[in-house]
C-alpha cells in the first residue's frame, strides 16, 4: 500500500527519526522493517506489460497503403487460383504476384516490430539505474551489502564515495566536511551538487533546490554522509519518471509522415477504384452481348469467363498502380535513421518518430549528455624541469576514461625528474575518483577532473627501475605490472600504495583544494594538496 511521502527536505532530522520511530545510531528493528514493508512494498521499479507479440504485429497493418495491398493481393491470389489451370504457367508462377506484395507487408511489419521491442528493451535502461545493495543499520548492526530492493523508508543508510544512491532519501548527518552527488540522471546538471543537513523552505520547491536530499540513480562524487530513507520505489523521482514515460507511450498520436500517407492512400483508392472500374464497363461488349428487337434489348448472352477475364485486368491495372514499394522504402528509410540515432543513444520507439523529429523546428535541449558526455581529459599540463629552471609544457590526446585512447605527445620522460614524479603522485593519491570498465566503455566515479587526472597518470607511467627498487614490498611493483586494459588502473594502484593516506580534508568551495596526509615508505609523513584554480579571460 502506497503512503503520499512527506516533505522531507522541509523537516529537520528529529521530526523525520520521529515519523518512522526510528533512532540514528541503532535503525529500524526487524518488526518495523516487517511492518514498512507491508505498507511500502519492495523497493523496486514497477515492470509494466508489454504489448503482446500479435497486437504489435496486427499494429503493423494498421496503415491505408498497406491495407490497399493487402486487399490486391488477396484479389490477385483468388484470380490466379481460378485461372492457374487455364494458363500455360506454372504453379508457382501464377502466384507470383500476391507472393511478392505478401514478402514486402510481412518484412515491413517485421522491422517495425523489431524496432519497437529494441525500444521497450531500451527503456528498462531506467532499472539499471537502480544501485544492487548498500550499508544499512539495522538493530543496531552494521548490514554492509544488504539488497537495495529491501530498503524500506526509516531505513538508515550510509554514503561514500562512489555509491550510488539506492533510494530516495533525507541527509542526516555529514561524516565528511563536504558532500557532493551527480545529479546529472535527473536534473542533467553538469557540476556536482554540493549537499547539507539544514531544512530547505518552501516545502512546495524544485528538484534542485532540495538540498538536504539524495535521490536514487544520483552518484556519490566526493564525501560521504548518514541518510534516512524516504521513499523507494514508484514513489522515488525515478520512479515517476518512469510512471510519465509509461504513460506517454499509452498516448497514440498520428505523425506527420502517417497523416501524409493517410490522405495519399485515401486519394489513390479512390482514385484507382475509379479508373478500374471504368476500364472494366469500357469492356463490357467484349463479355456482354445482345440482340435488338423491336427496339429492346433480347438473347442476352453474358460470357463468365471473359467477364473475370476482364475484371482481372482491372485487378492488374490496380496492382500496378499501387506503389507497394513505398510502404518497404518507407521503412527502410526510417529504420536507417533509427539505426543511426541509436548510434548516438536516442531512443526511438517507433519507426515515424524518426520523420516527426525531421518536421521538429525547434529543439529545447540541456547540453548535458546530449551535447556533451560530462567527461573531461586532459589537454596539456605545466612542470618546471628535473635540474633547472626551465619550464616545460606536454601536450596530451586521448578524450575519454580509456587510458589506452592517445597519450602524451612526445613522452620521452619514462625515467620521471622529481617534479614529474611529485605531479604524479599528487594526482594518483590526493584524488577520490575511480575508473571502471563498462562493457567497452571506460566511466568514472568521483568528479570527472579526478577522473581525468587518474587516466593521466595512467599515461604518464611509474617512476624508473631505481625508484621502484626502494619499495620493500615485492608486491607493490607487480601492481604495476598490471594490465591497463582492466579496471585496476596500475599505475595509481602503485602510488597509493606506496604513499598510504592517513588523513583527508576534502575539497571545498571556501579552501578550493583538497589535502590528504601521507605516510611514505621510509616513515615520513608528507602533506599532498591539490588546488582548484579558476581562470579569468
Amino acid at each position: 500500500m502506497d503512503k503520499r511521502p512527506f516533505p522531507a527536505w522541509s523537516w529537520s532530522v528529529e521530526q523525520c527519526l520521529k515519523e518512522y520511530n526510528a533512532k540514528l545510531d541503532k535503525g529500524l528493528s526487524s518488526y518495523q522493517v516487517e511492518k514498512q514493508r507491508e505498507k511500502y512494498g519492495w523497493n523496486e521499479l514497477a515492470k509494466e506489460k508489454g504489448k503482446p507479440l500479435l497486437r504489435l504485429v496486427l499494429e503493423q497493418f494498421d496503415d491505408m497503403l498497406v491495407k490497399i495491398l493487402l486487399v490486391a493481393a488477396f484479389i490477385s491470389f483468388i484470380l490466379a487460383y481460378m485461372h492457374g489451370s487455364e494458363s500455360q504457367e506454372s504453379g508457382f508462377e501464377a502466384y507470383v504476384e500476391p507472393f511478392v506484395i505478401v514478402l514486402i507487408l510481412v518484412l515491413n511489419a517485421i522491422v517495425g516490430v523489431w524496432q519497437e521491442t529494441n525500444a521497450e528493451k531500451a527503456l528498462e535502461a531506467l532499472k539499471e539505474m537502480q544501485c544492487e545493495s548498500g550499508k544499512v543499520l539495522r538493530d543496531g548492526y552494521i548490514v554492509p551489502d544488504l539488497p537495495a530492493r529491501e530498503l524500506v523508508p526509516g531505513d538508515i543508510v550510509e554514503l561514500q564515495v562512489g555509491d550510488k544512491v539506492p533510494a530516495d532519501m533525507r541527509i542526516a548527518a555529514l561524516k565528511t566536511s563536504t558532500l557532493r552527488l551527480e545529479q546529472s540522471p535527473l536534473t542533467g546538471e553538469a557540476m556536482p551538487v554540493l549537499k547539507g543537513t539544514s531544512p530547505i523552505f518552501p516545502e512546495e520547491c524544485e528538484l534542485q533546490a532540495k538540498e538536504n536530499m539524495v535521490f536514487a540513480g544520483t552518484t556519490v562524487v566526493n564525501g560521504s554522509c548518514v541518510c534516512i530513507v524516504v521513499c523507494t520505489g514508484m514513489n522515488t523521482e525515478i520512479g515517476k519518471i518512469q510512471k510519465q514515460i509509461h504513460e506517454a507511450s499509452l498516448e497514440e498520436s498520428d505523425t506527420p509522415l502517417k497523416k501524409k500517407l493517410d490522405e495519399f492512400g485515401s486519394r489513390l483508392t479512390t482514385a484507382i477504384g475509379l479508373v478500374c472500374l471504368i476500364v472494366w464497363l469500357i469492356n463490357y461488349k467484349n463479355f456482354l452481348s445482345w440482340d435488338m428487337v423491336d427496339g429492346w434489348p433480347a438473347n442476352l448472352c453474358f460470357s463468365f469467363e471473359k467477364c473475370t477475364y476482364y475484371f482481372k485486368i482491372a485487378v492488374a491495372l490496380a496492382v500496378a498502380a499501387i506503389p507497394e514499394g513505398l510502404p518497404a522504402v518507407i521503412t527502410t528509410s526510417l529504420a536507417l535513421g533509427t539505426r543511426k540515432m541509436a548510434q548516438k543513444n536516442a531512443i526511438v520507439r517507433k519507426l515515424p518518430s524518426v520523420e516527426t523529429l525531421g518536421c521538429t523546428t525547434v529543439i529545447c535541449s540541456d547540453k548535458t549528455g546530449t551535447l556533451t558526455t560530462n567527461q573531461m581529459s586532459v589537454a596539456e599540463f605545466f612542470t618546471l624541469g628535473g635540474k633547472t629552471t626551465t619550464s616545460r609544457i606536454f601536450h596530451v590526446e586521448g578524450t575519454t576514461y580509456d587510458p589506452k585512447d592517445g597519450g602524451i605527445v612526445d613522452w620521452t620522460c619514462y625515467n620521471m625528474d622529481a617534479n614529474l614524479q611529485v605531479m604524479a603522485e599528487i594526482c594518483a593519491v590526493c584524488n577520490d575518483a575511480g575508473i571502471f570498465c563498462d562493457g567497452r566503455l571506460f566511466r568514472a566515479t568521483g568528479l570527472p577532473t579526478e577522473a581525468a587526472l587518474k587516466v593521466l597518470v595512467e599515461k604518464m607511467g611509474v617512476p624508473d627501475a631505481k625508484m621502484r627498487n626502494k619499495i620493500h614490498d615485492s608486491q607493490l611493483a607487480a601492481n604495476y605490472l598490471i594490465d591497463r586494459s582492466t579496471i585496476k588502473l596500475g599505475c595509481c594502484e602503485w602510488w597509493t600504495k606506496r604513499s598510504k593516506r592517513l588523513a583527508t580534508l576534502e575539497l571545498d568551495t571556501v579552501r578550493k583544494s583538497m589535502s590528504v596526509i601521507v605516510r611514505e615508505p621510509a616513515g615520513h609523513n608528507r602533506l599532498l594538496v591539490k588546488v582548484t584554480v579558476i581562470p579569468f579571460f
